[in-house]
């Protein structure tokens, strides 16, 4: 038998399948893995206290050995924001262009992680052999500069993963999108095509970044004061389009926000933003010049709570106020589940009497997207037509939809896989189906911790959170098992202890009667005695109250 009818080339996602962030994933033939991307995502809202969500990594750790490399298709957070959790973990090359690259070394610096991280630079003309197979290149447009798709021929065929894209006509950067490279690829046979479903419930065409520079120039004609504009951080193209209004309009410019002005030094050193001289000034000088000759570029496009622009609606910042009468341009799509986030800034700042310019970024708005609509993605289908097709990157919806929109340009049903996270789609001698699943998840970042915080932990706090704790201190006798001292009760965010002396006496005296019960009975293991305190007490307090707070009871022998 030939070696070719054994192994057969695997492709699955650990992350960014029926959800939009940390997106990673896996293609693997034989004893050859390649990962694409290694993002993050933001908590939802039931994730309470969590700081980031990244991808669970356990196949990866499971097979280190066979890892070759994680290649990056660009810079923003949900590609790159998971690599300085994972490569604590996996040492492997990591691959990616010259801004991209910046952007991670800032990354693994804080995490002190360079020194041992193998970080190889490429461009879109790079060859690169890993293990059986061979990764090449193609530029695409979207919100960063330096975007590109991956092109990974194995035995099997060409995988092409598109990253994030559209095709903009006109890009701020003069960065085309190689469309002759993506249809060469085509004409040379694609068995699988991953692509970014971002916008596929979106018709037509995104508009072209070009046209925003125009509106945000002419706000900032019109305004008679400062100008605040909020967008993300790693939108370079958006970021040179207010550098270029205030030099049309002699504004100077202060940068605040720790993301935005990490990733402004670093595009200005790597030369992606032309930045006039003198234009930029400290935060502190603002006050000193005239209103109308300030713009301020502020993190905090998406409302969160502790960025730069919410600080200054609620003034909290510490150098920085917003005054009645000046505008500020929110030029970002709020991501989904940050709507009520964006909502609240919006309010804080039109009480403090600033106008304010937000809402879904039309083609005349200050905001396009970085994602191709469906114009665009039937397109690219179209360039590759690809035997298999996988959409990616996208709430589920999304991805039935670009499914659709396959099916649409003549692509079999039986040959879109629509999948989950950990879903395997396995092609062997050209023909594809569903494998077995490979462990996926969510691993949640607390603080310092990495994956401590679990189910039954965030279980607990939303429990916390909704009825609060009462913990019970009893002491015992080792002598005769009889109560020394207690039960002492402590309430915390399940009543006020002052309002409430009779329930908490009523309680006191029911611990008291279940541990003599219990005494009498002989029954004089901890575990016992806890958990009949708790259920007498849990039943007593939800008769009371109909809630149902955590029960912690302590009992000490002496």
């Amino acid at each position: 038998m030939s070696k070719k009818n054994i192994d057969k080339l695997t492709i699955f996602a650990l992350g960014g399948v029926g959800e939009i962030g940390k997106n990673m994933y896996v293609v693997q033939y034989a004893n050859d893995i390649v990962v694409v991307d290694c993002g993050l995502k933001f908590p939802e809202e039931d994730m309470l206290g969590i700081d980031i969500v990244i991808p669970d990594i356990s196949y990866l750790m499971e097979n280190r050995d066979k890892v070759r490399g994680i290649v990056i298709t660009h810079g923003h957070e949900d590609h790159i924001g998971g690599l300085p959790y994972v490569l604590k973990h996996l040492n492997v090359p990591v691959y990616g262009t010259r801004l991209t690259m910046g952007l991670i070394e800032m990354k693994l610096k804080e995490a002190n992680l360079l020194g041992e991280t193998k970080r190889i630079v490429i461009t879109a003309d790079s060859e690169l052999k890993l293990g059986c197979m061979t990764a090449t290149f193609f530029k695409t447009n979207h919100s960063i500069p330096d975007s590109v798709g991956v092109c990974l021929e194995t035995p099997e065929g060409n995988v092409v993963h598109t990253g994030d894209f559209k095709f903009d006509q006109t890009p701020v950067n003069e960065q085309y999108a190689d469309l002759h490279q993506m249809a060469a690829i085509g004409r040379r046979g694609v068995i699988a095509l991953l692509s970014d479903s971002t916008n596929a419930e979106r018709p037509g065409y995104t508009g072209s970044e070009r046209s925003v520079g125009a509106e945000i120039e002419d706000v900032f004609r019109k305004a008679k004061q400062r100008v605040v504009i909020a967008t993300f951080a790693s939108n370079i193209h958006r970021i040179q389009q207010v550098i270029d209004a205030c030099e049309s309009t002699r504004r100077k410019l202060t940068v605040i926000g720790r993301s935005m002005v990490n990733v402004v030094s670093i595009a200005s050193e790597l030369g992606y933003l032309r930045v006039p001289d003198g234009m930029l000034i400290e935060p502190e000088e603002v006050n000193k010049l005239a209103a109308d000759r300030v713009a301020i570029l502020s993190t905090g496009s998406q409302g969160e709570p502790m960025s730069a622009l919410t600080r200054m609606a609620r003034s909290t910042h510490r150098k920085m106020d917003i005054l009645p009468g000046d505008t500020v341009i929110i030029a970002a799509t709020p991501i989904p589940g940050n709507e009520r986030y964006v909502g609240r800034t919006v309010d804080e700042l039109m009480r403090i009497g600033a106008h304010v310019i937000y809402g879904p970024g039309s083609i005349t708005g200050v905001h396009v997207s970085g994602h191709g609509s469906q114009e665009e993605l039937k397109l690219m289908l179209n360039i590759m037509r690809p035997k298999y097709f996988i959409p990616i990157h996208g709430e589920y919806r999304m991805l039935r939809q670009h499914g659709m929109l396959a099916e649409s340009v003549g692509i079999a049903r039986e040959d879109i896989f629509i999948v989950d996270n950990g879903d395997t789609v396995e092609i062997q001698d050209g023909v594809a189906r569903k494998g077995s699943k490979v462990p996926a998840g969510n691993v949640l970042i607390d603080g310092l911790g990495v994956g401590d915080v679990g189910n039954i932990v965030l279980r607990d706090r939303k429990l916390l959170s909704q009825d609060g704790i009462l913990v019970v201190v009893v002491t015992l006798s080792k002598q005769d098992g009889t109560i020394l001292s207690g039960p002492d009760i402590i309430s915390r965010g399940f009543v006020y202890v002052r309002e409430s002396e009779g329930l908490l006496e009523e309680a006191n005296r029911i611990v008291t009667s279940t541990l003599h019960r219990l005494m009498n009975e002989n029954v004089n293991e901890w575990a016992s005695l806890k958990t009949h305190v708790k259920d007498a007490l849990g039943r007593f307090l939800y008769e009371q109250t109909r809630r149902r707070p955590m029960i912690l009871p302590i009992i000490m022998e002496v």
